[in-house]
């Protein structure tokens, strides 16, 4: 009898276990359809079951054209696959496009790494703040890149344009052809450097006079250590004489005092300095290189800023009266985003529209995309910017023209400052955009009314991208980011 009780035991046993492991499973599979799935895309197969195809975009001379190939295969929104399994959504439909960035800070967050990276080079400030925080950085920030602001501050940018000029006048002197070979690119640096130094701190890092080494990544940790040992000092001085003895005259002096006025309106209003030496979009250096590629637009260029022979643009004749200038600086933007993509992860689930449906990975045809909480999804830029289908057949190619002309242009259905990327788009467009523009054309409209500039092997010279925080091109066969110019007067 002993061995058929303990059989009817193990039986017991064996059926329990049996119930708890499907039930297990019962749950485990009824929760998988109760919860959203991401929508199964199409898109390019990996190479490598550990990078995915992370190298192969890495190491790509052009992403965006790796990702245009992607868009004509498998359609505006597509998945690439990324390092140990993860896979991200890429997405070029404007409708699409426009409801990611309308949405980011909030549904759309910076991902770990991203927030990391920003953080150790910019601080915890507006840049790296997310939902209401930075809604609270940036209300804070407001004031001091309003028009009335930069209007005051065009002096500085035409002063440190000058000073530049005096440098560049003295090397042309003890130069003995008819002109001299400078790195353009090197010079560009310092400029903005010390133009956002006065503009922005009241404070003269004195880049121009070799104070600060700018040409090397390996010293642009020192570099950013320093300007933000000295933004701070200026701060807490500028705090104590704005109390003191300045006052309401503290606001004309700088960016800053505008930034310690709203700030000291509210105290929970607290803004990060670091934001405002981020602003520098390096126009110059791309819009040297294109005019230099294409001669007849720096003449074409150099005769709308010719009427200026003895005295600079205002501010409301650079923003209004010289539209050749602000197609070149939109055209620039345009091609060279100084970042190319925005990556960002899902913060919550959500269904992204499409303007044009696509086919899934499963065959059906689909007008909208669920995105399931934490899924990362990108927006690539450059590829947008430079797009055939919403920029026309010449899209690739530095055509100012096409600004003079926007009437019937798909890229319109973007709502990006004049509808490109470049600025970002939505709650976090770039706050710093009008004073990045207005620097730049203060600046180039000082360079081409008193240079040339021709590229040392002509207009074909091969101009290539130097890896960097940010990219920034180099003449091939340069050793590090150099680009190397034949500098003459305007006679």
């Amino acid at each position: 009898m002993t061995p058929a009780l303990e059989l009817r035991i193990t039986d017991v046993i064996a059926y329990s276990l049996s119930l708890w492991l499907v039930s297990r499973l019962l749950r485990y599979l009824l929760s998988r359809r109760r919860r959203v799935q991401t929508t199964p895309l199409r898109g390019p197969p990996s190479q490598s079951l550990l990078f995915g195809l992370t190298r192969v975009i890495r190491e790509s001379d052009d992403a965006s054209l790796l990702t245009e190939q992607w868009v004509s295969e498998y359609g505006s929104a597509f998945c690439v696959p990324g390092a140990l399994g993860s896979t991200r959504i890429v997405i070029v439909d404007p409708k699409a496009v426009s409801h990611f960035y309308l949405k980011e800070s909030f549904g759309y967050v910076k991902t770990s790494l991203s927030k990391s990276f920003i953080e150790q080079l910019f601080g915890r400030g507006l840049l790296w703040a997310e939902g209401e925080s930075h809604r609270r950085q940036r209300k804070a920030l407001s004031p001091a890149f309003s028009n009335s602001a930069i209007r005051r501050l065009t002096s500085v940018f035409y002063d440190s344009s000058y000073k530049l000029k005096a440098n560049w006048d003295v090397m042309l002197e003890s130069s003995s052809g008819d002109g001299a070979i400078i790195d353009v690119q090197k010079w560009m640096n310092h400029v903005s450097l010390d133009s956002i130094g006065i503009a922005g701190f009241g404070h003269d890092f004195g880049s121009l006079d070799g104070k600060i080494p700018t040409s090397d990544n390996r010293q642009w940790a020192e570099l950013h250590n320093a300007m933000r040992k000295i933004a701070d000092d200026l701060l807490e001085r500028t705090r104590e004489e704005g109390e003191g003895l300045l006052g309401e005259k503290m606001e004309e002096k700088s960016i800053i005092g505008l930034l310690i006025k709203a700030e000291n309106t509210n105290s929970q209003l607290r803004m990060s300095q670091e934001e405002v030496l981020a602003q520098d979009m390096k126009l110059r250096r791309w819009a040297l290189i294109e005019l230099a590629r294409k001669p007849e637009k720096q003449h074409k260029l150099r005769e709308e800023l010719s009427r200026f022979s003895t005295a600079d643009p205002t501010w409301e004749q650079l923003v209004s009266e010289l539209p050749y200038l602000d197609s070149i600086a939109h055209e620039v933007l345009r091609l060279h985003p100084p970042v190319t993509d925005t990556n960002r992860v899902a913060a919550e689930d959500d269904i992204i529209p499409l303007s044009t449906p696509v086919v899934t990975a499963t065959g059906e045809t689909v007008s909208s995309i669920v995105v399931r909480k934490g899924t990362i999804v990108n927006a690539p830029i450059r590829t947008i910017n430079q797009s055939a289908a919403f920029w026309g057949p010449n899209a690739k190619e530095f055509e100012p023209e096409r600004w003079l002309d926007e009437s019937d242009i798909p890229a319109k259905q973007f709502q990006g400052h004049r509808h490109i990327l470049t600025f970002s788009d939505g709650p976090r467009i770039c706050l710093g955009r009008h004073f990045a523009l207005a620097e730049f054309k203060a600046a180039l409209s000082v360079l081409i009314r008193n240079y040339v500039f021709e590229l040392l092997d002509g207009p074909e010279t091969k101009i290539e991208k130097h890896r960097s925080v940010l990219s920034r091109p180099k003449v091939a066969g340069q050793i590090g980011a150099k680009v190397p110019m034949k500098v003459k007067r305007v006679v």
